[in-house]
Formats: structure tokens, sequence, C-alpha cells
């Protein structure tokens, strides 16, 4: 399970690098600063499914969490957003450290 949430924040990752490049590509085209946000990037690939999700949130969970929280995020970069997305799940799939105190007691 650890290697498919391994694999899913490198998608992730890497989902993130392109979507910065895809927008330092845009700024460079236009001669000024052209960032994607999240909200945009949703909308775009699909626009029902970001329109239900205001009153699924807002009914089912708390209306807090659609104003603000889901609308601040909406508004971050979208390679923002998958990057920490992914560096959260690959910190949170990582192997426990070993630690020294703990090796040196098992030598003897």
């Amino acid at each position: 399970m650890r290697r498919l949430f391994r694999f899913i924040a490198l998608l992730l990752l890497l989902i993130a690098l392109a979507l910065a490049a895809r927008d330092g590509y845009a700024s460079y085209q236009a001669q000024a600063l052209r960032i994607m946000d999240a909200g945009t990037l949703w909308a775009g690939l699909h626009r029902d499914s970001l329109q239900l999700a205001e009153p699924a949130i807002s009914r089912y969970l708390h209306p807090f969490l659609w104003h603000p929280v889901m609308v601040t995020i909406l508004l971050f970069p979208s390679w923002l957003v998958f990057g920490v997305l992914g560096i959260i799940l690959w910190s949170l799939t990582r192997l426990p450290g070993r630690r020294a105190s703990r090796d040196l007691f098992m030598r003897n």
C-alpha cells in the first residue's frame, strides 16, 4: 500500500512540475506573468463537478469548508496545490528513520 501512495505522490509532483513549466511557457509567450490557479484548472477540466462541489461540501460537511477554505485553495497556483499535496503524501509514506541511540543499545 505504501508503494501505491508513493507512486501517487510522485505523480502529483510530476503534475506540479508540468503545470509550473506550463505557467513559465505561458508567461514567456505573453511577456507577462501568467499563472493558472487551481480553480481555473478544475473548471477547464470539468466545470460541472466544480459547480456540484460547492453545495455538496457546504451541505454535507460544513459551510466553512467551502467558504473560505476551499475558495482560498482554489485561488492558489495549480502547481503549488499539486506540489504541496505530493510532498505531504510523500512525507506521510516514508519509512521511519532509525535513531542512533536505539542502534547503540541493540549492538550491546
